[in-house]
């Protein structure tokens, strides 16, 4: 292991520059010493939204709007709100004057060529031998390096500025000569910063000849994070966040009843990605593990508290429940078809392909002799999408579709008799209906569907039974 620790930054802690720069790189993990540390940026709040398309919502940027109708009345004017939005954020970072130039110099270029790429394309795939889809993994990868490289640009600059020795480490290879793969990416481009006296400001977009989006999608920067730490040998890697990560949702149970889990393991991590919680993307976990590199998640606003550490081998003194997570808006998708007793393998890869096909995140599942009912996490847009296909292929089955949320219990071990019921009785006595349940052997988990409305007293009972009533949280927090 080396000396160093890498530390992402997320969006929001980055649109905040006073407070990364007081409260992360002022405040270092390693006392007195402001270097040994590489950051990987993301871009700024709400610009890979504007570049690709709404991660939540679904509406369109920039890509989508490209991809759809590919009328350049279409995207242009997304593509000129973006230099907008971004050229704002400049001019409220940098003062006027020669900094703020070279700023809006260095984004205005690149927003320059991807346009100048944008309407080249359009009219070589005007020509029949030519087509549009082939290119669309492309044209989406080269939209999304651009939010990375501003704010990595900016903030290198920035620092400089404030006296500290801040290098920008551009991964995105805007124009670079030739592909490569992640790994040889990454090397050679920290391959001549001297750790102990510089600090690398990296892109969270790293270009490869693989495409990273491919595999990630809007998981790159994490996935970047973590191969950086792995092939640098990072003591411990480190994610910077707007909230700590707590027992339950403070805003839902109550800012003195939530606390810092302090202590958990990447299998309680993987099931908070499963949830949307994004501590971080499973396969960027699992080079961590694999490496021995434990994560530690901590809150930007409170630089001082050491957080949430994550290791491969933790667990707990003894079976408890860490965390109660969930999330609404899930879509019950459910098909019925009397011929699928007996023969159930052929629809379940039948409808898989289809959820595959809309790139639909499944939360969960339940399968019975006649009925596999899917738990999806889409927009309304992609779930409409879906309905169609399955209708046009199961013409004799009944296709049903339901909003809901999910709730979950999660801790490194629950294994102990009696947690399911202890669960269970906390639900039903605020008048909450289970509408499906899971809990799997492994026991770091267990979900209850419920109807959506139910979510916040789902969420308080279940942190008042299985988490408020121990104090878990905060003798951990301690203990860490």
């Amino acid at each position: 292991m080396g000396q160093h620790t890498v530390e992402k930054i997320g969006g929001t802690s980055m649109s905040d520059y006073r407070s990364v720069r007081d409260n992360i790189i002022f405040k270092p993990t390693q006392a007195n010493n402001m270097y040994q540390r590489i950051f990987v940026v993301s871009a700024y709040a709400g610009m890979t939204d504007k570049l690709l398309e709404h991660k939540k919502t679904g509406d369109a940027g920039v890509f989508a709007l490209f991809a759809q109708e590919r009328k350049q009345n279409n995207w242009f004017p997304a593509l000129q709100d973006v230099r907008a939005a971004m050229l704002e954020i400049n001019h409220t970072l940098f003062e006027a004057g020669e900094l703020r130039e070279k700023a809006d110099a260095f984004l205005n270029s690149r927003l320059k060529d991807a346009q100048e790429c944008l309407e080249d394309l359009h009219r070589l795939c005007q020509h029949g031998h030519f087509s549009i889809s082939e290119h669309l993994a492309t044209v989406r990868e080269m939209l999304a390096s651009i939010g990375e490289a501003h704010s990595a640009w900016n903030t290198a600059h920035l620092l400089q500025r404030d006296g500290v020795n801040a290098v920008f480490v551009d991964l995105t290879g805007w124009n670079s000569p030739s592909h490569m793969s992640l790994d040889e990416r990454i090397l050679d481009a920290f391959k001549g910063v001297d750790l102990s006296k510089e600090l690398p400001i990296a892109t969270g977009y790293a270009h490869s000849e693989t495409g990273l989006m491919s595999t990630f999608d809007r998981g790159y920067s994490e996935m970047t994070f973590s191969r950086i730490a792995v092939l640098t040998e990072a003591r411990e890697a480190v994610i910077h966040k707007e909230f700590h990560l707590s027992s339950a949702d403070p805003r839902l149970v109550g800012e003195s009843k939530a606390v810092p889990i302090g202590r958990t393991n990447y299998d309680v991590a993987d099931q908070l990605a499963n949830l949307g919680m994004e501590a971080i993307h499973p396969k960027a976990a699992k080079g961590l593990r694999q490496s021995g590199i434990s994560l530690r998640v901590k809150n930007t606003f409170e630089p001082d508290h050491t957080g949430t550490l994550i290791t491969g081998d933790y667990v707990s003194d003894a079976p408890c429940v860490e965390i109660i997570a969930g999330c609404r808006g899930v879509f019950a998708v459910e098909l019925f078809d009397q011929d699928m007793a007996g023969d159930i393998d052929k629809f379940d890869v039948a409808i898989l392909k289809v959820l595959n096909q809309f790139h639909a995140h499944i939360i969960a599942k339940d399968i019975n002799a006649n009925t596999i009912t899917h738990y999806l996490a889409i927009n309304l847009k992609t779930l409409k999408r879906v309905m169609r296909v399955l209708h046009e292929r199961f013409e004799d089955a009944e296709i049903t579709q339901r909003k809901v949320a999910i709730v979950s219990a999660i801790g490194s071990d629950m294994k102990t008799t009696g947690m399911l019921a202890k669960a269970v009785k906390a639900i039903a006595e605020q008048d909450v209906n289970v509408l499906a349940m899971h809990q799997s052997m492994r026991q770091v988990d267990m979900q209850f569907v419920v109807d959506e409305e139910d979510y916040e007293k789902a969420i308080c009972s279940l942190h008042k039974e299985l988490v408020e009533v121990h104090n878990h949280g905060r003798a951990i927090c301690l203990a860490s």
